[in-house]
């Protein structure tokens, strides 16, 4: 995982003051946008891209998205590479995907001519698949490996998002949660075929599960990149998200969990589902609603930190503890939402509070925009004893309580009577 650098952290007061000097924008959408920050649970110690903290969010180059680029990838690749013992001309597959910028040549040739890697390396460039796209980088690499089989096949995926020319300084408030969500961030990692690495491996695969629902035109939508009234592009969000995450979460566990659940939660899911329908037909009663308990199948639920109205609704809907979401809250509390990356960042704070035992089952969920839900199943296999990037932090969590700093800094933005000459702008 990456952490960027410290002169890119967007702190609370910080945060607010580039939303101070948008002139788009008049105290009810200063006190909306504000309020919204303060509810994201994101903290203090975020990272934004260089153009964002230099006053240029809406005169972003080409050039800006290069460096944000360059400067994950170094900060994730070479490290990964000096701590697996492998050289760059060891990789046989690379997959890289980046959502929301695919220059020409591509970012995958990018990483190939950087870091020097072999002319016959299959490299792959996945773009506009959102904050579900890890695993469907996963995927891609997994069925590359498959078809060079039996020889043993080297996979790096990386994983990361420029945010650089993607801020939205308009007015439609559909669009401003993205603004208050998304971080900079990313991961690589390495993926492995060849019998000689599964004793140095610290998780195996074990299922890989794609879904999406955008056939339905709310699942769809929910998430989309446009134009305002005023020509100005973002994305926007609405309120549709966590219904679309759950359906989606639905479908993809209609194939997943017979896969992994044991047979007697099996064998109750299907009494408890013929006895509910007998109920429906007496009684004329709705849509049947099954109890599903996850944790019967896996030690521990890796779900992506898209933000706390997806987390909450996951943990409603499934009956889950605070402790299986924890390691999402925390992960959207200190590193923001940062898209694809966002589960690694979350497994990594398992591993990091040294949660995770050889033979456990970890069931990592990713949700995106389309509407996708993509899922797997690690098992840890190896020593899971690295704090990577929260090494400086992790004993900091989670914190017995979390104030919003913005709320800390701007207390009026909740005063409904305020005026112009109560508040800083």
């Amino acid at each position: 995982m990456v952490k960027p650098e410290d002169d890119r952290t967007l702190t609370a007061e910080l945060a607010c003051a580039i939303v101070q000097r948008n002139e788009r924008l008049g105290i009810p959408e200063f006190r909306f946008l504000l309020r919204l920050i303060s509810r994201t649970g994101l903290g203090d110690r975020t990272y934004a891209p260089r153009n964002l903290l230099d006053g240029r969010e809406e005169l972003a180059a080409q050039r800006d998205s290069v460096d944000e680029m360059v400067a994950c990838f170094d900060g994730a690749v070479p490290e990964l590479l000096a701590r697996t013992g492998l050289r760059a001309r060891d990789v046989d597959v690379l997959v890289v995907n980046v959502s929301g910028f695919f220059p020409e040549p591509c970012l995958a040739s990018r990483v190939v001519r950087r870091y020097g890697m072999r002319e016959d390396v299959a490299a792959y460039n996945l773009s506009g698949m959102g904050c579900s796209a890890t695993l469907v980088a996963v995927d891609v690499a997994r069925n590359a490996m498959r078809a060079r089989s039996p020889r043993p096949v080297v996979a790096l995926v990386v994983s990361t998002e420029s945010l650089a020319p993607h801020w939205y300084a308009g007015k439609d408030r559909t669009m401003m949660l993205g603004q208050c969500l998304f971080r900079c961030g990313g991961a690589a990692v390495l993926l492995s075929s060849d019998p000689a690495h599964r004793g140095r491996a610290k998780m195996e695969l074990r299922r890989l599960v794609r879904s999406t629902t955008a056939d339905s035109d709310d699942a769809y939508s929910c998430i989309m990149q446009r134009e305002d009234d005023d020509g100005l592009r973002g994305v926007s969000i609405s309120k549709a998200l966590p219904k679309a995450a759950l359906r989606a979460f639905a479908a993809n566990l209609q194939r997943l969990l017979p896969r992994v659940l044991p047979a007697m939660e099996i064998a109750r899911l299907a009494a408890d589902l013929a006895w509910q329908n007998l109920l429906q037909r007496r009684r004329h009663r709705g849509q049947t609603k099954l109890k599903i308990n996850l944790k019967a199948g896996v030690d521990h639920i890796c779900l992506h930190a898209g933000g706390v109205a997806v987390i909450d609704a996951v943990k409603k809907s499934f009956g889950l503890e605070e402790r299986d979401v924890e390691p999402s809250r925390m992960t959207l509390h200190r590193w923001g939402n940062t898209s694809a990356s966002s589960v690694w960042y979350v497994l990594s704070y398992m591993e990091a509070k040294g949660r995770l035992r050889r033979g456990d089952k970890v069931l990592m969920v990713t949700f995106g925009s389309g509407f996708k839900c993509n899922s797997c199943v690690w098992e840890v296999a190896g020593d899971m004893a690295d704090k990577g990037a929260w090494a400086d932090c992790i004993d900091a969590y989670p914190p017995e309580s979390k104030p919003s700093p913005f709320l800390e800094k701007f207390a009026w933005i909740n005063d409904e009577a305020a005026d112009e000459s109560s508040s800083p702008f």
